[in-house]
């Protein structure tokens, strides 16, 4: 992979996927519908926030790049799944967060409660297991179980990071890995469940590597583009005392007066728009940015050497540009 990726838009890559996709959809109509007056509105709110059903689209491409057809019902009740486990944890995430925008919409948590949206993010775990159940085959489960569980552990590991200045990269990986690489990885994994070991293993690890390039690339998107590219307010992460790599890499390179002010943003509650910039600014000068921008390219082409063991065809090449997507993307 070249060091410049040229940009990739997520439809493209949807392109040999694009007739499972629609069905997906129905799918997860089918499978959250509910005659609980409450649920039933918030189901209709997730539906109007529907995402970019980035995961489904990469658990369907595995499927399809390690051998299986195009016509497989499982294939799309899977990929369905999915989406239900992302769903949840954005409504858990955001609740724990107390965030009040989600692409550019309200969140479950501000439009209703956090009672509301913790008690949804149950509903849509549970439903998504009741499906898993339903196909009767303990593999899919195994590896979503897994998955789910590496998620809030992960999210646990956050929230119990006291001394956010002494955060290392080996602790941001770990929880990259664990919060948002491990189900890009399990979708991967869980799309090629039934093609040869080495194929889903390849994907497995694919799906890893793409995932933590990904999310260092949104935490690099939280520096650098504006509220009305991303739909949440610029500088979040600081402004909710989130140490990413970002801040993490350049803090090695930060003199005395430049740290002073990133200790003064964590101690403050509520920091103000013109602490948060003077910290985004010396994040940028200090290389954290260049960092992390390196650190994702290089992930991506771990990612990208995954892929040559799997046959030539149109859906290994979407997955291919799924990693300059994922790197690329402004939002």
């Amino acid at each position: 992979m070249s060091q410049q990726i040229a940009p990739v838009s997520l439809g493209d890559i949807q392109r040999p996927v694009a007739a499972e996709l629609g069905q997906v959809i129905g799918e997860l109509s089918r499978i959250i519908a509910a005659d609980f007056p409450v649920i039933a509105e918030v189901n209709e709110h997730l539906r109007r926030m529907k995402g970019k059903l980035f995961r489904p689209t990469l658990l369907l491409l595995s499927h399809r790049a390690s051998g299986g057809g195009g016509d497989d019902a499982r294939a799309v009740t899977l990929a369905a799944v999915v989406e239900l486990i992302h769903l949840a944890t954005l409504v858990h995430d955001d609740s724990v967060d107390h965030s009040v925008l989600r692409r550019g919409m309200p969140t479950i948590n501000a439009l209703f409660s956090h009672q509301v949206a913790v008690i949804m993010g149950d509903y849509l775990y549970s439903r998504a297991i009741i499906e898993l159940v339903g196909l009767d085959d303990l593999a899919p489960l195994r590896v979503f179980a897994r998955v789910t569980n590496e998620m809030t552990v992960g999210e646990m590991r956050q929230l119990e990071a006291h001394d956010k200045l002494a955060y290392a990269e080996a602790d941001y990986d770990q929880l990259i890995r664990s919060k948002t690489a491990s189900l890009l990885s399990g979708a991967c994994e869980v799309g090629a469940l039934v093609a040869p070991v080495a194929y889903r293993s390849a994907l497995t690890r694919f799906g890893l590597r793409l995932g933590m390039a990904f999310q260092i690339t949104d935490d690099l998107l939280d520096y650098t583009e504006p509220e009305a590219v991303t739909g949440k307010p610029s500088g979040l992460d600081l402004r909710e005392h989130k140490v990413t790599l970002p801040l993490i890499a350049a803090l090695a390179s930060m003199g005395a007066a430049q740290r002073r002010s990133v200790t003064e943003l964590m101690a403050t509650p509520d920091p103000g728009d013109e602490l948060v910039a003077e910290v985004m600014q010396v994040v940028e000068a200090t290389g954290g940015l260049d960092y992390a921008r390196r650190r994702a390219l290089e992930l991506a082409q771990q990612a990208e050497a995954e892929l040559e063991t799997l046959p030539p065809s149109p859906a290994r090449e979407a997955l291919r540009d799924s990693i300059a997507y994922a790197v690329e993307r402004r939002s």
